[in-house]
């Protein structure tokens, strides 16, 4: 693709900037955070004084300042070497923080966003249930209204950050009779699991946040891949969170859940798209000095073809992605494009790391290399923010609405 095409001059910068933190400081210690699982507290602290964990938010609300495009670059940088630390950004980003921004009051804005721009605290986005996956309508979580308070209660599954997060934004069911008209937002806070290390590190979490009573985080998932993602339970147990924190009016949660799902759709694409870049990168380099037969491999045809396949649809992969993100920012319509995008780069992330492992042969299959934690990397971007299932479906509705219309 064409830089000139949609990146500036800053755009370029970002990038320099991001592909040398990823290289130098989240490249060394990905296998072994992988390996155990292991949160990577002190690569968050460097990436909110890098401003990495507020890209597209205004300096005035503790943001870095840039826009919509620089913050996909910046998912693409970091997955291209570690698809967790890449999750980490745009789930704390557009999932944990756009809610507030778009959509939450002046007050809120004041109160929750400076502090989760600056990277201060991590925050977090719940709305899957155990019986509400890709059916988002079907909420079981309840919020009753009692005077200057709601009391929540039921439970939320695979929420990243769930365990290391201080601010959510969960929806639950207000008014039963009204199906998704009846699902509101509101923001609920506790403390970090990782309270103590956090507290040495000096960032991770803020004492002016109230830790809910009955408000906690519960199982924390045992992954396949993301494995240096937290991923975690929410469980709500007669949670009263005051009125003023209801996001958005009554009934307008799902709604406004939707349209944070179409952004967040671009940011898998782009996460996806950099586990893609990050294996092909991989597999040229090891076809190049690995030989057989007494020369490289990528002189063998059946080698050198996957490598064309790889870079012909990660090309194609990279302009759907920043083609949404462009309508994005520009304010034009973008949810077709945004479902077009993160299927296309979903499927292609698993393709491409499928064909690098290929190339590695038995190596590829080891823990040696990184193209075998890309290929668990790459399962689950099919799977979240919406599986590839429902992407068709998106696209399919809009297809036919054009059609009609």
């Amino acid at each position: 693709m064409d830089d000139a095409l949609y990146f500036s001059e800053q755009h370029l910068a970002v990038r320099q900037m991001v592909r040398e933190f990823a290289r130098d400081e989240v490249a060394p210690v990905a296998r072994a955070f992988d390996a155990d699982s292991i949160f990577p507290w002190e690569n968050v602290k460097r990436m909110g004084e890098l401003g990495l964990l507020g890209v597209p938010w205004p300096e005035e609300m503790g943001g870095a300042g840039f826009d919509l495009l620089s913050y996909m670059i910046t998912i693409e940088e970091l997955a291209k070497v570690d698809a967790s630390t890449g999750l980490t950004v745009s789930a704390h980003t557009t999932l944990g923080t756009s809610p507030i921004v778009h959509f939450g009051t002046d007050e809120q804005r004041a109160r929750y966003v400076p502090m989760l721009a600056s990277g201060k605290v991590l925050g977090g986005f719940g709305l899957t249930e155990p019986d509400a996956g890709s059916d988002a309508g079907g909420t079981r979580t309840t919020a009753v209204r009692r005077g200057d308070h709601y009391v929540l209660n039921g439970s939320k599954r695979f929420i990243t950050h769930g365990s290391v997060g201080e601010v959510f934004i969960v929806t639950a069911v207000t008014d039963p009779s009204k199906g998704t008209k009846g699902i509101s937002s509101f923001i609920l806070t506790k403390h970090t699991s990782d309270l103590d290390k956090v507290r040495d590190l000096g960032i991770g979490h803020d004492d002016s946040l109230p830790a809910m009573k009955g408000f906690r985080a519960g199982k924390k998932e045992d992954k396949l891949g993301w494995r240096a993602s937290d991923t975690a339970e929410l469980i709500f147990e007669d949670v009263q969170v005051p009125v003023e924190n209801l996001v958005g009016q009554e009934g307008h949660g799902f709604v406004n859940f939707m349209k944070t799902l179409d952004a967040g759709r671009i940011g898998i694409a782009a996460l996806s798209l950099g586990i893609a870049v990050g294996a092909y990168e991989e597999a040229v380099k090891y076809a190049a000095v690995r030989k057989q037969f007494g020369k490289p491999i990528a002189e063998f045809q059946g080698i050198s073809f996957q490598l064309a396949d790889m870079a012909t649809e990660i090309e194609a992969g990279r302009h759907l992605m920043y083609h949404a993100a462009w309508l994005a920012q520009i304010g034009k319509p973008y949810s077709k494009e945004a479902s077009m995008a993160k299927l296309f780069c979903s499927e292609l992330a698993m393709r491409a790391t499928t064909k690098a492992v290929q190339v590695f042969g038995g190596y590829g299959y080891t823990k040696d290399y990184p193209v075998e934690r890309m290929m668990r990397d790459a399962k689950i971007c099919e799977i979240g923010e919406g599986t590839s299932e429902i992407q068709r479906m998106v696209i399919a509705r809009h297809v036919l609405k054009e059609l009609a219309g």
